[in-house]
């Protein structure tokens, strides 16, 4: 009886045991004696890794660690280092584990050599040139197995993105020495014909047939051209015509040297209503209203309308857009804007009617057209002061003058950009005479450019710049719109909008013939979507060469909010002993 109890008492103790066995919990890895990206290459890669948070045995963990060292050096290899000495250390830690792995690297292999076979055809272009020499650049450089791969297939790449759509590799091989630490890189390929774009199908179009070939950047016969296809998705996408654009190459029923491009499209809602308030430093509180006919007719006419009503701005405007045949992308423009403003320095109330006629030109978008502009203005006004105030200059006015702008803008991402630029220049002119009340020409240049750096590139420079220069025989007679001023959101912060500028001799600010503005911005970004902001403005409107910047600087708030890009900065003047305090500044919209 006595036996029988003991023998039941170690059955019961023996799961006890059992489970104190395998109770040791998390193993802790640490990589000594390398640099992170290659600290992070070994805890990927041995089987320690998984069990940072999960129970572990003594006799897995041991047997574990005996795999380790091996499979670290085995880790090391695609970056190079095939001599690793990979010392271990098994500690326990209460109930954890912990191994130390002590790295030595040794002399990497470097590349001696590199044999890269394509046919001229191909050499012949620049885009595949520039993909092989990334390759032959290799050459003395550390061998590192994922720069190879990436190169290697961005060669291919290339081939196919011009058309050397059976292209082959038929030679891949790295030799690697690991007695004299050495590599070499043979790669050849069949680069075979080279194909030229057949038919272009629109399927779902609700325009006529032939109005969409207006985008099409290529014509039939044209070698086949990955960049162009993109152009093309861009163009129609950007024609705001349809909810879906897929541009198919048939590369499958590709025959006779030629491949036919299916577009996959779906309309848009034809029309569309906006509306809602909004606030801005410049405006004020307000409420937007629009309505877009997103096309008209089969012809792809386009009607837009829009009215804005603020504290200190009130504007009707409605254009109507015909595009033109051709691959241009050619419209003619016309359009009405009544405008009713009131800044810090003057009133106007304005009616202005154009046509013109937009193209794109060698990359830019051209636009040449014909303004007729009439109304009055009070300049040098504050708020509601009355008329009669001493130093406010009334007038009115009736221009009728031609205008011509180039702009251009690039960028990776249009809703937030790493690197990207935009430029727009503009030349107005008229003559004096019955149509107009004076005359004058005018220049402006507008520059913005964003590249993104450091780390997850979460920081942003941004510089940007406005200059512009008017000659009139009559500077009194010009509106304020087509006066210079500085100060506001988009000049130099820190600074009301349009406060800046040459003063008569009652302090009031006229506006100035010449503008000079330039802006550096640095934005670090803590996550995805919040980030702040330093900024430093400098700029004047001014006569003559009478240039004497005004400086202003600060801080801000960066929100990629669902409706965009919001900036909310505070700028504070450097040196100005007549102007001191905060000015809140709020912009809304995209980075170009």
């Amino acid at each position: 009886m006595r036996r029988l109890r003991r023998r039941l008492a170690l059955f019961a103790l023996l799961p006890m045991l059992l489970f104190a066995s395998l109770a040791q919990a998390g193993v802790q890895l640490v990589v000594r004696g390398v640099d992170e990206p290659l600290q992070q290459a070994i805890g990927a890669s041995v089987g320690l890794s998984p069990y940072a948070h999960r129970e572990v045995s003594e006799a897995q963990i041991r047997r574990l660690y005996a795999q380790a060292p091996a499979q670290a050096k085995a880790a090391l290899e695609p970056y190079g280092y095939y001599d690793a000495d990979v010392a271990a250390q098994l500690q326990p830690v209460g109930k954890d584990w912990k191994v130390t792995l002590d790295v030595r690297t040794g002399e990497p292999v470097k590349v001696t050599s590199v044999d890269v076979q394509l046919d001229a055809a191909a050499l012949a272009l620049p885009s595949i040139r520039r993909a092989r020499n990334a390759i032959v650049r290799m050459r003395g450089k550390r061998l590192d197995h994922a720069s190879y791969d990436a190169a290697r297939d961005a060669l291919s790449a290339a081939l196919t993105a011009n058309g050397f759509l059976d292209a082959k590799l038929v030679t891949r091989r790295v030799e690697v020495r690991r007695s004299d630490r050495s590599a070499a890189i043979k790669l050849a390929w069949q680069a075979g014909r080279r194909y030229r774009y057949g038919a272009v199908h629109f399927e779902g179009s609700q325009f006529k047939e032939g109005f969409l070939d207006r985008y099409l950047p290529f014509k039939s016969g044209d070698y086949f051209d990955q960049d162009q296809l993109l152009q093309l998705q861009q163009a129609l996408n950007g024609a705001d015509y349809f909810a879906v654009v897929n541009v198919l190459p048939q590369i499958d029923e590709k025959a006779e040297g030629k491949v036919d491009i299916m577009v996959e499209l779906a309309p848009a809602k034809r029309t569309i209503y906006t509306g809602g308030p909004f606030i801005g430093t410049d405006t004020g509180f307000g409420v937007r209203a629009g309505m877009e006919r997103r096309w008209v007719n089969r012809r792809g006419h386009k009607w837009k309308n829009e009215l804005v009503l603020a504290q200190r701005l009130k504007t009707l405007s409605t254009l109507y857009s015909i595009p033109m045949p051709g691959d241009n992308q050619r419209s003619f423009n016309f359009g009405a804007n009544f405008r009713d403003a009131n800044t810090s320095t003057s009133q106007s109330r304005t009616l202005e009617l154009v046509a013109n006629e937009t193209r794109l030109w060698h990359g830019w978008t051209r636009t040449v057209g014909m303004h007729a502009l009439s109304g009055t203005f009070a300049v040098g006004k504050r708020g509601d002061e009355p008329d009669s105030t001493p130093g406010i200059e009334h007038g009115s006015s009736t221009l009728l003058f031609a205008e011509a702008s180039l702009s251009r803008k690039q960028a990776d991402n249009y809703d937030f950009v790493h690197n990207g630029w935009s430029l727009n220049f503009a030349a107005r002119s008229t003559a004096g005479g019955l149509l107009s009340s004076a005359s004058f020409s005018q220049l402006t240049a507008d520059a913005k450019w964003i590249r993104a750096f450091g780390a997850k590139q979460r920081n942003r420079l941004i510089l940007r710049g406005s200059a512009g220069h008017t000659w009139t025989d009559d500077f009194a007679a010009l509106p304020p719109q087509l006066r210079f001023f500085a100060g506001g959101d988009r000049s130099v912060r820190g600074y009301g909008f349009q406060s800046i500028g040459p003063e008569n001799s009652y302090g009031r600010v006229l506006g100035g013939t010449n503008l000079l503005v330039a802006s550096a911005e640095v934005e670090h970004y803590f996550t995805r979507n919040w980030g702040i902001a330093t900024f430093l403005d400098a700029g004047n409107a001014f006569d003559g060469i009478d240039y004497r910047p005004k400086l202003g600087t600060g801080i801000g708030v960066r929100w990629r909010s669902p409706v965009g890009m919001i900036r909310v900065d505070l700028g504070t003047p450097i040196h100005d002993s007549q102007r001191h305090g905060v000015v809140l500044h709020l912009v809304i919209g995209p980075d170009l």
